[in-house]
């Protein structure tokens, strides 16, 4: 009877042992960039910077975004456990207006798929520093 305790015993801790699965999970220090109020031509370049929390390697396979005004950069790598990486998001200053996209992540993570955000207003107005020359008013004018 001890012998059949003990055969059974090994027999789970094998099982228990060997059905820990391996897997990356990927972890953003933050899903969301807002630029803020940008000047038209600004630098649109922007990282977001991920840690491979797993106990497998992280393989990024593939990142795109919801229109052609955003290019994002994935690694090429394969991103040790323990490691950390960025995806690098270019947007198309040249473009007034607000800021509203999207980045989809594809890896082979636990959680495969994460969706990245960037916000802001790029703006055609260079900042009032309180120096440009005003006009005058119709009263002022010299007559």
């Amino acid at each position: 009877m001890k012998k059949i305790l003990l055969i059974v015993c090994v027999l789970a801790f094998n099982f228990n042992t060997f059905s820990q699965e391996k897997t990356a999970e990927i972890n953003f220090k933050t899903t969301e960039i807002d630029y803020g109020v940008i000047e038209k031509g600004s630098n649109g370049i922007r990282d977001f910077e991920f840690t491979n929390d797993g106990n497998s390697p992280l393989i990024i396979t593939n990142v795109k975004s919801t229109c052609g005004c955003t290019i994002p950069k994935k690694p090429n790598k394969p991103i040790l456990p323990g490691e950390s990486e960025k995806i690098q998001v270019k947007y198309d200053t040249n473009r007034v207006g607000f800021i509203r996209k999207s980045i989809i992540v594809s890896s082979n993570a636990q959680n495969p798929t994460v969706i990245l955000k960037i916000t802001g207003k790029v703006t055609n107005k260079i900042k009032n520093n309180g120096l440009e020359k005003k006009s005058k008013s119709l009263l002022e004018e010299d007559f």
